[in-house]
């Protein structure tokens, strides 16, 4: 059962498990101009999703995935939620972290019913990742009993750390 905040909620969309193609999706950079996960060319893509990017686990969950894996030239984390792209670019330069990718799914929630994680009651995204390798397959995934708790950040970093490099 997922809750948020120990109140039950339901995730609608195609949940995903590890071996899954990742389907294609569409969503908005911080300019507001349309990016598909096929834009993406490095050898590996980190889908890192939160609720929202204005609270304390989200905050922590951004910084903690990003920082971590950012020394990997192969890997590149596309951090997804709703809130609009001016909010996650207000953030990005709030956070002194200009580089990173964020893409906003508010508009028809096209990754959110993609990937499993449109929260019903609360419009806002799951928090989960997704490690997709080269040929886009999920080789690595989370997704969050209690939206309000962080992701098994050692796992996901020690995974991510063990991939071939190029």
């Amino acid at each position: 059962m997922k809750t948020f905040k120990g109140k039950p909620i339901t995730l609608l969309g195609e949940t995903k498990k590890v071996g899954d193609l990742a389907p294609d999706f569409h969503a908005l950079n911080t300019k507001s101009e349309v990016k598909k996960l096929s834009d993406y060319k490095s050898r590996y893509v980190i889908l890192n999703v939160v609720p929202s990017l204005d609270t304390t686990v989200c905050d922590m969950q951004a910084r903690t995935v990003n920082s971590e894996l950012a020394e990997r030239q192969d890997v590149t984390v596309l951090t997804i939620s709703n809130d609009l792209p001016t909010a996650q670019a207000r953030w990005c330069g709030n956070a002194g972290l200009p580089n990173v990718i964020t893409l906003s799914d508010h508009i028809d929630l096209d990754f959110a019913h993609k990937y499993g994680t449109n929260i019903k009651e609360l419009r806002l995204q799951a928090r989960s990742v997704f490690v997709l390798d080269e040929h886009r397959r999920i080789v690595y995934l989370e997704y969050v009993d209690e939206m309000s708790q962080h992701l098994q950040f050692d796992e996901l970093l020690s995974f991510v750390k063990k991939l071939p490099k190029e």
